[in-house]
């Protein structure tokens, strides 16, 4: 140990911890220390920008909550969590998509053909599909969480302070026999990633802008089936080439049609839409 140097001390750091001999867990380890340690060498890192990492990576902690995570948030602008999503797209799955800062697992049970929007002002949505396996096969009794920003760009987990309540705009449903999903809400806006905090600092910085192309979230599960984290889209809307946290996908874009006045539905609805979507999801087995 006393011969260590700038250049030995890799392998020294990583001898130190014994983990398990060919572990998934030694193997991400070791590849983590080797890369930080190779960028420190290649930067040529001073104290300064030592300290500067390592306070704004404080930042990011003091800054989380259970309902907003900084971390994620930061994944999700270096393109982190967007390059997880795409090495973890199997079998003819939907691609995925980020999960953003604002996921509740707890959101309410909702009936098929309910209305997320509760009368808020704005474009009313319907938007409906199949949920199918990589075969084509519907897949009943398949999971549908949802979770979205407002008319205006707005979480209602952000407004808490003003009375709205963070379960609003979300969702979970169970798709019926024929795999099927529907429900009316409020076409959501484009809207910046949270800005107050060092990631949107870390932004600034780099002379980049926080604008999020308009969004749906999903998590979508069913039994046996591998579980997608994904994002809907839609066609012809501002931000789709240049989305802040690269979430587009060419799969995961919609079109918007808007619904005619005598138009009917094969499926009873809360509220009668404006505009309507289709999208389709597949999950990939499980393994």
């Amino acid at each position: 140990m006393r011969q260590i140097n700038q250049f030995t001390i890799t392998d020294a750091v990583k001898d130190s911890f014994k983990t398990e001999e060919g572990s998934r867990f030694k193997f991400l380890l070791e590849g983590f220390i080797t890369h930080l340690h190779d960028y420190t060498r290649e930067v040529n890192m001073t104290h300064q920008e030592w300290m500067g990492i390592l306070n704004f990576l404080y930042d990011c902690g003091k800054i989380s909550t259970p309902e907003r995570h900084e971390f994620i948030l930061l994944s999700d602008v270096l393109g982190f969590s967007a390059l997880v999503d795409m090495l973890n797209t199997r079998g003819g799955a939907t691609e995925g998509s980020n999960l953003g800062p604002f996921y509740l697992d707890d959101a309410p049970i909702l009936e098929l053909g309910a209305d997320l929007a509760r009368g808020r002002d704005g474009t009313s949505l319907l938007v409906h599909g199949i949920v199918r396996d990589s075969l084509g096969n519907p897949l009943p009794g398949a999971i549908v969480d949802t979770w979205q920003a407002d008319g205006t760009g707005t979480y209602p987990i952000q407004e808490q302070a003003s009375g709205q309540d963070k379960f609003d705009l979300r969702g979970k449903m169970t798709a019926n026999e024929k795999g099927e999903y529907y429900y009316t809400t409020v076409l959501p806006k484009p809207y910046t990633v949270p800005y107050d905090g060092p990631v949107g600092d870390l932004l600034r910085a780099g002379n980049r802008h926080a604008w999020r192309a308009a969004h749906l979230h999903y998590i979508v599960r069913a039994p046996g089936m591998r579980a997608i984290t994904t994002e809907l889209f839609f066609e012809n809307t501002e931000y789709i080439d240049n989305d802040a946290v690269f979430g587009v996908r060419k799969s995961l874009i919609a079109k918007l049609e808007p619904v005619k006045k005598n138009e009917e539905f094969a499926f009873a609805l809360e509220t009668r839409p404006d505009a309507k979507c289709r999208f389709d999801f597949v999950l990939a087995p499980e393994g």
